[in-house]
């Protein structure tokens, strides 16, 4: 079973740069997709972003598209999520997720425990 630990949430204005990181551990974390999601106050949990095992193919939810980037190193069990002019709509807490296999509507059973962003105007 795979542990999931966020860490590099802050405070940023408007405009600014976040990157957002997660160790993963236990089993071979290379037999995992990663990814992201976030909550906002009162909202959902939604979609952010996922990679593919090898890191080859990367997904996006349609508001980060142009702005956030995820990408993981493997030798590191690392993913990251490079987090680009950054908005008000953006302060949410972070999580991270990992599951065998990525697929539309994708629900990871494996989480990390959240890190907070948030974005001021």
């Amino acid at each position: 079973q795979v542990q999931l630990v966020e860490s590099g949430g802050g405070l940023v204005q408007a405009g600014g740069s976040l990157r957002l990181s997660c160790a993963a551990s236990g089993g071979t974390v290379s037999n995992y997709v990663l990814g992201w999601f976030r909550q906002a106050p009162g909202k959902d949990r939604e979609f952010v972003a996922a990679v593919s095992r090898s890191g080859a193919f990367t997904y996006y939810s349609g508001s980060v598209k142009g702005r956030f980037t995820i990408s993981r190193d493997n030798a590191k069990n690392t993913v990251f999520l490079q987090m680009n002019s950054l908005e008000f709509d953006d302060t949410a807490v972070y999580f991270c997720a990992a599951d065998r296999l990525y697929s539309k509507n994708w629900a990871p059973p494996y989480w990390g425990q959240g890190t907070q962003v948030t974005v001021s105007s």
